[in-house]
């Protein structure tokens, strides 16, 4: 069901095969916690749904609003939601042009496939510290999602 509807959506097989990336470091990632790995599985192989309408920030919102619209548990259209990067606060929502409010994972679900997501470039995984240096040239090193992410790490990968 999760796939067809990456398919019906016609989906990049780049986004397929990074989404089955994802989902692949989130489930290594959820055997060290009592999770929903239902949850889990949908939330990873649909997190980047919304680039199949915008490649920008704002496709995580997007994103949760397909699947909102396709019937999804609460669960998965939150994951989509709020699976970028660390998670964005609502003062750099704001300054990003999004709607105002926070996009920060806060339940395990949300946090195990926002930093599967981190771990995966493209589709192969690589370290936290490639994906920091990838974040400080882009957002610059003192940018404060970086110290998110490192918690983020610290949480999730034991």
């Amino acid at each position: 069901m999760n796939l067809k509807l990456l398919e019906d959506l016609n989906s990049s097989t780049y986004l397929i095969e990074h989404s089955k990336a994802v989902l692949a470091k989130a489930l290594e990632i959820a055997t060290n916690f009592d999770v929903d790995l239902e949850i889990v599985r949908a939330g990873a192989l649909l997190h980047d749904v919304g680039r199949t309408k915008t490649q920008g920030v704002r496709h995580g919102i997007e994103g949760a609003q397909i699947l909102r619209e396709q019937g999804f548990p609460k669960d998965v259209v939150r994951i989509a939601e709020v699976h970028i990067g660390a998670g964005i606060p609502r003062n750099e929502a704001c300054l990003l042009g999004l709607p105002c409010q926070d996009y920060l994972p806060v339940i395990l679900e949300e946090k195990i496939v926002a930093h599967a997501d981190n771990l995966i470039h493209g589709t192969r995984e690589v370290s936290l510290e490639f994906v920091v240096e990838k974040w400080k040239k882009s957002m610059g090193k003192n940018h404060p999602s970086i110290d998110r992410l490192r918690k983020l790490h610290g949480e999730l990968i034991i």
